[in-house]
């Protein structure tokens, strides 16, 4: 599985598509954090916080974790080497993980240079060091776990089809329900005393619990739920097309 591990990561690496995402992604909130006039922006908050980041980095996500795992499979698929893949010894779990894993050590390695924002804030702020240093730990923790969640999504979106476009589409549309989707459902009001229980089920209920700095159990659940779900999927998906 290490193997595989490393070969899928150096493929992120020695290709184009690694450096891109963590380009964009890096790109886009500097701009949006830094520059640009938005809610965001970090200077116009008038006090020492990261919350503009943690607003904005999932929406990035959205899109960009999908562009990593839609060839993860699908791309197996129309090169027509799914097939040897499967004839090297390895379960079929042991190939879902190792690619899965690929796609989580990229998010980190998007995630890694944003710390130079919270060292930017910790001096910028008055006095110096004047940041929720325990909230922005639980947010960089909760977003690293949305992050790993929208790679199971994606990864099952990939096994779905032979289509990188299709995988790309149905991911952001699955990652998007995730986040906000039982949100929405929760705002109106339809279903009495389950409300909470669907509002429960999206991701945002738990990345904003995490975003308070106290690691909740029940959140850590959720979000290795979610992950252990999605991976079962694509586990059926793939042995489905087996036959």
């Amino acid at each position: 599985m290490f193997v595989l591990l490393k070969k899928e990561v150096r493929g992120f690496l020695s290709s184009l598509i690694g450096y891109v995402v963590i380009a964009v992604f890096l790109l886009v909130n500097g701009l949006f954090l830094w520059l640009f006039a938005s809610d965001f922006n970090i200077l116009d908050f008038g006090f020492a916080s990261l919350e503009g980041l943690f607003m904005l980095a999932p929406f990035v996500f959205l899109f960009l974790i999908p562009a990593i795992t839609m060839r993860m499979f699908a791309e197996e698929y129309r090169l027509g080497t799914i097939e040897f893949l499967f004839t090297k010894p390895l379960s079929d779990m042991r190939i879902i993980t190792a690619k899965y894993l690929a796609g989580v050590i990229l998010v980190l390695f998007s995630l890694l240079p944003t710390l130079i924002y919270f060292f930017s804030v910790y001096q910028l702020g008055l006095p110096v060091g004047n940041i929720d240093t325990g909230g922005t730990w639980g947010s960089y923790i909760g977003l690293l776990f949305l992050g790993a969640g929208f790679v199971a999504i994606g990864l099952f979106a990939s096994s779905v089809s032979g289509n990188m476009i299709v995988s790309f589409l149905l991911a952001v549309f699955l990652s998007l329900f995730f986040y906000i989707g039982f949100d929405f459902i929760h705002s109106l009001e339809l279903f009495g005393q389950i409300d909470l229980f669907i509002k429960a089920m999206g991701i945002n209920t738990h990345y904003i619990s995490m975003s308070r700095g106290v690691i909740d159990s029940r959140d850590v659940i959720y979000f290795i739920s979610l992950i252990a779900f999605f991976l079962l999927l694509t586990r059926l998906s793939l042995e489905s097309r087996k036959w």
